[in-house]
C-alpha cells in the first residue's frame, strides 16, 4: 500500500469504529485483510482501498472494519471483575432493587458470547432468587458474525477450554457434536444479543443496574473515550455499576466516576451529590469508596 492508502483505510476504519490503529499496529493490516482480499479476488491490499474508495458505504466497508476489531474473549476473563459481581455488586443489587424485583445488565461489547454467559451461570448458580425478577439483558457489538455466534452459544473444545471449569461445562452445556458445545437453553434465553456500533445512536436502549463495556476504551482515542464514558453515565441507574477493563481507566476523561475498590475489578460508580471528585486525579489514586 501506499501512504496515502494505508491512511484512507486508517481513517476509515476510525470513522466507522473509533478504533484507531498506530504505526505498532500496521502488522494487522496485512495479516487480517488478505483473507478479505482472497475472498474479494483481489491481489493486493491496494486493489482494495481502490475499491473501497469505488463506493462508500458498502458491505465490503464492513466486512473490512469486521476483519479489523479484535474479539478476544474467553471464560470468566480476568477473574476479578466475575468476583466482584457475585460478592459486592449483584448481593448490593439485589437488596437495592428488591422493591421493582428488576434487573438490567448491558454488555457493550460482548463478541462471542462468553462474558454474557459467564454472567448468566453466576447469576443461575448463586442467586435462585432472581429467577423470578424481570431480567432485561442485553449483548451488543459492531460485528454481525460474532454476534450470530454469541446467540447461538455453540462453543469448539478448544474454546470451552479457554477458562471454563469442567464443572461448569457439564451443568450448563450440552454436546451437540464431536468437540463442540452448546450453552443450555435456559441461559440462552436470559439474553437478546444484537447488532450496535457503540459510535452510532443508542436511542430506546434503556436504563442498566450494570454496564460492562471491557478491554473497549483502549482502542479510541482521548476524545472517542470521553464521549462514550458520557453516554454510559446517561443509561446507567444512579445506584449501578460501570465494569472497566483492567487496563482503562475514567480518570481525567470524565468526573462523575469513582471507583469501587475490589482487588483488579476495574469497577465504578457514578458520583454521589454528596461527595468530591478524587482531590488529586492526576496521581492516578482513587479514595476508597463504599457501594
Amino acid at each position: 500500500m501506499t501512504p496515502t492508502d494505508l491512511n484512507f483505510l486508517r481513517k476509515m476504519i476510525q470513522d466507522k469504529s473509533g478504533i484507531v490503529l498506530g504505526d505498532d499496529k500496521l502488522y494487522l493490516f496485512e495479516s487480517r485483510l488478505t483473507p478479505v482480499c482472497q475472498r474479494q479476488g483481489l491481489n493486493d491490499l491496494g486493489q482494495l482501498v481502490q475499491r473501497l474508495r469505488e463506493k462508500a458505504n458498502s458491505p465490503l466497508h464492513a466486512e473490512v472494519v469486521e476483519s479489523m476489531t479484535t474479539n478476544e474473549t474467553f471464560w470468566f476473563r480476568d477473574g476479578a471483575p466475575f468476583d466482584a459481581l457475585k460478592e459486592k455488586v449483584l448481593p448490593f443489587l439485589a437488596g437495592a432493587n428488591q422493591s421493582t424485583r428488576k434487573l438490567a445488565i448491558w454488555c457493550a461489547a460482548s463478541s462471542t458470547g462468553q462474558e454474557p454467559y459467564t454472567i448468566a451461570m453466576i447469576i443461575r448458580d448463586h442467586f435462585p432468587q432472581l429467577a423470578s425478577w424481570q431480567l432485561q439483558f442485553l449483548a451488543t457489538d459492531l460485528s454481525p458474525r460474532v454476534i450470530a455466534k454469541a446467540r447461538a452459544g455453540r462453543y469448539t473444545q478448544a474454546e470451552v477450554d479457554r477458562g471454563l471449569a469442567p464443572d461448569l461445562l457439564k451443568r450448563h452445556f450440552s454436546q451437540v457434536a464431536s468437540g463442540e458445545w452448546q450453552v443450555n437453553e435456559n441461559l440462552r434465553k436470559m439474553w437478546e444479543f444484537r447488532e450496535l456500533n457503540l459510535l452510532e445512536s443508542w436511542f430506546n436502549l434503556g436504563t442498566y443496574d450494570i454496564v460492562f463495556i471491557r478491554n473497549v476504551l483502549i482502542y479510541f482515542n482521548t476524545e472517542v473515550k470521553s464521549q462514550l464514558l458520557m453516554r454510559v453515565g446517561k443509561v446507567l441507574a444512579p445506584h449501578g455499576f460501570l465494569y472497566l477493563g483492567g487496563a482503562e481507566s475514567p480518570l481525567n476523561l470524565d468526573s462523575q466516576w469513582v471507583r469501587v475498590h475490589f482487588d483488579r475489578a476495574g469497577l465504578y460508580r457514578k458520583l454521589r451529590s454528596d461527595e468530591a471528585p478524587p482531590k488529586d486525579p492526576k496521581s492516578g489514586r482513587w479514595p476508597a469508596v463504599t457501594v
